[in-house]
């Protein structure tokens, strides 16, 4: 009970300001951290115990350095070797060095400044990783070149923790590691390596053939955790140990299933870690001696920034993604925080100064959502485009005897063309995105830019002596709006349309189209022929069964579209359809062969359940 307590306050308040926030913009990782300060000691103080929170919250992390070790098998990673090892070592160590010597003005020694300088030379693993996949963001040159910097960052954290007891020993003959503790600790890694390679796929495999899905979600757990405890017992960061692990089982045929299995916790655990964050800060500090914290978050912001164009630069990234991966990565890390406390523990840094760089590092992470919506926003305006004409000037000539208007200009669209092309039929195209015009103009297509729901750019494109116009726009409320002009203001042209979705479909039958086809329909049941075809099935056995279902498809469209505006009654016919569409396929002449397709569906669905 002393749990459910704190566990209520933290849902609720997560619940409320999450949601507020993306609604803004802010992103959900501000959201969590507001929650934390709203609720926490400095705030609204529902929650006091906000350390015990942020240690076990930083499972979240854990887990999230294991799903990304899944994405990198250990062929790919000696493949990066060169771009973790290269530009994270530049970030590091040109970073640490800058940032020491303007410690050094603050602090008495060298060796103080020193671990100032490695700690805020080090950004959120956490922050970055998760802002850069809800802006998708990842596969991208600057999400790519991120990834690599915080491996290494990492990395280079492991020796200098293991390292601060000696630091801070001022008999320098007692600074001499033990023999012993360095055999055990390459043991153990060994150890680790030899488990994780030839032990871990035949155990996952043991796991797996029980069929006990809550069985393997504990094993994904306890492989996780396992080997974050293990690397912690010699030295080694829980989060390094992690993705270690899921780089060693990356290439197994299990990975999908792990990820798919921790992928739940991580996403809960991230967002206690980031309110914990936010509850942990000493926000009573900030109002004594604010002056000192925001100088220290603007330099680190901006030296940090400035080193990290400079390396994506010289890393031959363009200059947008080197501003991009210079603003995510410009915060401080959690690695700073557990730096700092060991270094105040140790008496290298004063109470009063960890607590300020602890508060300047969770404010630099704060503030990183904001510039990055601030820089979107700038760039939106200072990359406007030069005004662009409506539409293009359109050759009456070139178009007088075109039979067909084909709007919308994508893979759809094109593949029309190139057949109505080689029939040798003209045909005008109008395309609103104009970098996609300019592209396919370069491939030889004509195509026209403009919005074809413009009623004078139709005119200028003689949609009135076409024959057909063809609505292959994807976007289905622009398709809506193109159809009602063209049923309004050309209504002599007969209207042939791409559909999305069922409902716009009925739409589209509803303004008069003639011949509506729906996307990824006509390719789904062609596949599916091709399937039962390989699993047996004579040819004319597959192609019935695909031909029944595509009437019964048809059918039950009819029905719903007589009742587009009855919600209820469209419910009821589709459950109608479906009971229909089962007694049809059981009194089919393919007899037991069709009771096989329902085995293979009934097995999918159950598949999908558990």
């Amino acid at each position: 009970m002393d749990m459910l307590y704190p566990v209520t306050i933290m849902m609720a308040a997560a619940v409320l300001v999450v949601s507020i926030s993306r609604k803004f913009g802010f992103g959900s990782i501000l959201g969590y951290v507001l929650a934390g300060t709203i609720i926490g000691p400095w705030g609204l103080n529902l929650i006091r115990d906000s350390q015990s929170i942020l240690h076990f919250s930083e499972i979240g992390v854990v887990l999230l350095l294991f799903i990304i070790g899944l994405e990198l098998k250990p062929s790919r990673l000696w493949v990066l070797r060169k771009a973790i090892f290269g530009m994270g070592a530049a970030q590091v160590l040109l970073s640490t060095l800058i940032i020491t010597v303007i410690a050094k003005q603050f602090v008495a020694t060298w060796m103080a400044a020193s671990v100032i300088g490695f700690g805020l030379s080090l950004s959120s693993t956490a922050f970055a990783l998760q802002l850069l996949a809800e802006r998708r963001g990842l596969g991208t040159p600057y999400g790519r070149s991120a990834l690599h910097i915080l491996l290494f960052q990492d990395i280079a954290v492991i020796p200098v923790l293991a390292m601060m007891p000696l630091i801070a020993v001022e008999d320098i003959g007692r600074q001499v590691i033990s023999l012993g503790d360095v055999v055990k600790t390459i043991a153990l890694i060994a150890v680790f390596w030899l488990f994780a390679r030839f032990l871990l796929r035949p155990a996952l495999r043991f796991v797996a053939a029980a069929r006990i899905h809550e069985v393997f979600t504990a094993a994904a757990l306890l492989l996780v955790l396992g080997s974050a405890l293990l690397m912690q017992s010699i030295g080694i960061s829980m989060a390094l140990g992690a993705f270690l692990a899921g780089v060693l089982v990356a290439d197994s045929e299990y990975r999908h299933q792990l990820e798919a299995d921790i992928e739940p916790f991580k996403g809960l655990l991230l967002g206690l870690f980031f309110m914990a964050v936010g509850m942990s800060a000493n926000l009573g500090l900030f109002t004594v001696q604010a002056a000192t914290i925001l100088f220290i978050v603007a330099s680190l912001i901006l030296v940090k920034f400035m080193i990290l164009v400079v390396i994506a630069r010289l890393a031959s990234l363009q200059s947008n993604n080197a501003r991009l991966l210079g603003l995510y990565l410009s915060e401080g890390g959690e690695f700073g925080f557990i730096l700092f406390t060991l270094a105040a523990d140790y008496q290298l840094l004063t109470a009063e100064l960890r607590d300020l760089l602890v508060v300047a590092v969770t404010l630099s992470m704060v503030m990183t959502p904001l510039i990055l919506l601030l820089y979107e926003k700038i760039m939106r305006k200072v990359s406007q485009p030069a005004e662009v004409p409506a539409y293009d000037i359109i050759n009456t000539a070139e178009t007088a005897d075109s039979k067909v208007v084909l709007a919308g200009f994508g893979r759809f669209g094109q593949i029309i063309s190139r057949i109505l092309r080689t029939q040798h039929i003209r045909f005008t195209a109008i395309e609103i995105d104009p970098g996609h015009v300019d592209f396919v103009r370069r491939l030889g297509n004509q195509v026209y830019y403009g919005d074809a729901s413009n009623k004078t750019l139709l005119e200028v494109a003689n949609t009135k002596k076409a024959e057909i116009f063809v609505l292959a726009v994807g976007n289905v409320e622009n398709s809506i709006k193109i159809a009602e002009l063209v049923r309004r203001e050309f209504s002599n042209v007969r209207l042939f349309a791409r559909a999305r979705t069922r409902k716009h479909e009925m739409r589209l039958r509803a303004l008069g189209a003639e011949v509506i086809i729906r996307d990824t329909l006509l390719s789904s049941m062609y596949l599916a022929e091709k399937t039962l075809t390989a699993l047996g099935f004579t040819p004319e056995q597959a192609t019935t069964a695909k031909e029944r279902f595509y009437a019964h498809d048809c059918a039950t469209l009819d029905k719903q579209f007589a009742y587009r505006e009855d919600q209820q009654m469209l419910i009821q016919t589709s459950r109608e359809s479906a009971q229909e569409l089962e007694r049809l396929f059981s009194e089919d002449e393919l007899g037991n062969n069709v009771k096989t397709i329902e085995n293979v569906a009934g097995q999918g669905v159950d598949s999908k359940k558990s």
